[in-house]
């Protein structure tokens, strides 16, 4: 999916929605919310990026469809903090469930999943295109952006036990390790643990350690203190020699005018 803008789609979480409504061919009209948010300026500058595939970084992000579906259903069109589209559009599930069912219980649209493409057997590519149709439709029809909130982490959901249950069949594997910032949402890792469980796998999720950026830094920081994380220095060669003549551009340019 392309991130138009760069880092600047993250913030402005309109960006996304946008993104997403192109890639799934859903005209940019003014009833929905990110369109509305968007001055027409910046919509008509979006879609000369997104045409042209200009400072439109791919991204596979999880967390960035959250944040499209958020302002999507109208909840976080600019992010103040971070993951705030995220957290708006988790709460907004929270309060219309109410604590009284799980999200798996919620009907809606499916992720398409299909092998990579050229492939037949290939890594599995989810295509949030029928998800964000649904979405678009539910908005269109008034629905409460709580329900929609509901139906769309109903849909991870399902994308989840999907994709373990293809990997199951596979290769063989019975554990499921839920890491990675989304699973900070408590309400999809609560009812993604559920439903693979009850499809017979063992799943680890994490108790002590977060499972967004912060557990990441602190496993970096785990392996940097093994003893062997760092091999001894070993005799000098010749990067070590101080009289060593530097060549501008690195490696590979010096060994072009040595001749290499």
């Amino acid at each position: 999916m392309p991130l138009p803008g760069g880092d600047a789609a993250v913030r402005h979480t309109r960006r996304m929605a946008l993104a997403h409504l192109h890639a799934a061919g859903i005209p940019w009209q003014v009833d929905l919310p990110p369109v509305a948010a968007c001055a027409p300026d910046e919509r008509r500058l979006l879609a000369r990026q997104l045409e042209r595939g200009l400072n439109c970084a791919p991204t596979s992000s999880m967390g960035r469809l959250f944040d499209a579906v958020s302002s999507l259903v109208g909840l976080c069109h600019h992010a103040g903090y971070e993951a705030q589209a995220a957290i708006e559009l988790e709460a907004a599930a929270h309060a219309h469930l109410a604590g009284h069912a799980a999200v798996e219980d919620a009907d809606g649209a499916d992720f398409a999943l299909v092998p990579a493409p050229g492939t037949d057997d290939g890594p599995l590519v989810a295509d949030p295109s029928p998800v964000v149709r649904s979405v678009a439709e539910a908005v269109r029809r008034s629905d409460p952006p709580g329900l929609v909130a509901v139906r769309f982490h109903a849909a991870v959901v399902r994308l989840v036990r999907r994709v373990c249950a293809t990997v199951r069949e596979r290769h063989g594997l019975e554990t499921v390790a839920l890491s990675g910032g989304v699973f900070a949402n408590a309400l999809l890792a609560r009812d993604c643990a559920r439903g693979l469980r009850a499809d017979g796998f063992t799943v680890l999720t994490h108790r002590l350690v977060p499972p967004n950026d912060g557990g990441l830094a602190l496993g970096q920081l785990m392996i940097a203190a093994r003893d062997d994380a760092f091999p001894p220095p070993g005799p000098p060669g010749p990067a070590d020699n101080p009289r060593r003549t530097h060549v501008s551009g690195g490696t590979r340019q010096g060994a072009h005018h040595r001749g290499a």
